[in-house]
């Protein structure tokens, strides 16, 4: 295995044995090929730089390149933003491995050799990003290279494999000519990478969030902390934002909604569609250190005397959010509230049995205006996961659940 370390510097001859320069930087070109040096870039004094193609190296070894052309083969170089930069872009830069799902920074990057048709292409197998390779970086040129291996060998190596590296680049043309997706990400849990995003500079977070799907960007700025949260938003682009909102739970899109500027925040509901909007303007309205500030009016809710087999027939027709369900909502015939199904129970129940059969007897609640403290305390003093906010006519109107009130005290 070679290091990139082992040939930045190194001395390069063409075909003749003729000294052609240096290696200065090594470039991959991703719409060819996403691991391939595609360019070696050569520079002697105050000639032009010159670029030699994968197809033109014919060996390589530490401290050595050896050309399969002659001089005059050779491009000038030439400046292209679809490259990627090996030295410029990689080396000492912030990468997110997506794998370990964290930040890390790169000391060097290691390097396979393939045989093509008489000549040798460089593959990028993994970038180191422990002491190993801080070390080579530190002593190129001042250590030996056998004194260098000796003490790499004494620390223990820590890389990561290139299929699981994310490369941030916060410029959206150049991330566009480099085709650097944020697809590994949207595969993260959205907690882990709003951590790893906390971890990153302003335009970093920025260009991750951009350009993440808006139903996980969403799940992302949910576990943000506020003030992050609000930082970004106001500079993503408004139609943007504005999906990104659509997706998020109406409590949560309220409560960030309330943060922003009030031009900002209209402007946003305005790119929203009519009904996700009403729901979070009517939010908005209410005190946020109350239940009505709290709630989500996003619930789903069936009457009392529907069988099991009806309401499960109706939910596998709704587009509900199963993972944070724990309880339905029950109506009587007055549309009022009277008590919650757990979905634990509704599932065990005869095909036949009616959602009231299925309720506790515990039956709880709260009014829209009560203070977040009469909330907190009912969920402790009950170990309730859902609490039902009613309206003054006993009608629910929102659902309080308990990551909720975590997130509450949290802040």
């Amino acid at each position: 295995m070679l290091h990139v370390t082992d040939l930045m510097g190194a001395e390069a001859y063409d075909a003749h044995g003729n000294f052609v320069g240096r290696v200065r930087e090594f470039f991959i070109e991703p719409a060819e090929s996403a691991n391939r040096i595609s360019h070696l870039l050569l520079s002697r004094g105050k000639f032009q730089p010159l670029v030699a193609r994968h197809d033109q190296v014919g060996s390589v070894a530490p401290g050595t390149v050896r050309l399969n052309c002659g001089e005059r083969a050779l491009e000038v170089y030439q400046p292209n933003e679809g490259w990627l930069a090996v030295r410029k872009d990689l080396l000492d830069q912030q990468i997110i491995d997506t794998s370990g799902r964290k930040v890390v920074r790169v000391n060097d990057v290691d390097l396979a050799e393939q045989r093509v048709n008489g000549n040798v292409e460089l593959r990028i197998l993994q970038v180191d990003v422990g002491l190993p390779g801080a070390i080579r970086r530190l002593l190129q040129g001042v250590a030996s290279p056998a004194l260098l291996r000796k003490l790499v060998a004494k620390t223990l190596p820590k890389t990561i494999r290139w299929e699981f590296v994310n490369l941030i680049e916060p410029d959206p043309l150049r991330r566009v000519k480099l085709r650097i997706t944020h697809e590994r990400l949207e595969d993260i849990h959205p907690a882990d990478l709003a951590d790893i995003m906390e971890h990153l500079s302003a335009a970093e977070r920025q260009s991750i969030i951009a350009s993440l799907d808006e139903e996980t960007a969403a799940e992302v700025l949910g576990e943000l902390d506020a003030r992050l949260t609000s930082q970004i938003v106001e500079k993503l682009d408004p139609e943007k934002a504005a999906d990104i909102l659509e997706e998020m739970a109406p409590d949560a899109a309220a409560d960030l909604l309330g943060d922003l500027p009030q031009e900002t925040s209209d402007e946003l509901l305005e790119g929203m569609p009519n009904q996700e909007a009403a729901e979070v303007r009517g939010l908005l309205q209410f005190d946020p250190s109350t239940a009505g500030g709290m709630m989500n009016p996003a619930f789903p809710f069936v009457g009392e005397n529907s069988t099991r087999e009806e309401v499960l027939a109706w939910m596998r027709k709704q587009d509900i959010n199963f993972d944070q369900m724990d309880s339905l909502v029950l109506l009587d015939s007055g549309a009022q509230f009277s008590g919650v199904a757990p979905v634990a129970r509704l599932f065990l129940a005869e095909p036949a049995q009616t959602m009231k059969d299925l309720r506790p007897d515990l039956l709880v609640s709260v009014k829209v205006d009560a203070e977040e403290k009469e909330v907190f305390e009912l969920f402790d003093k009950y170990n309730l996961r859902m609490l039902t906010v009613v309206d003054d006519n006993n009608s629910p109107i929102g659902v309080i659940t308990v990551d909720d009130v975590v997130s509450r005290l949290l802040k």
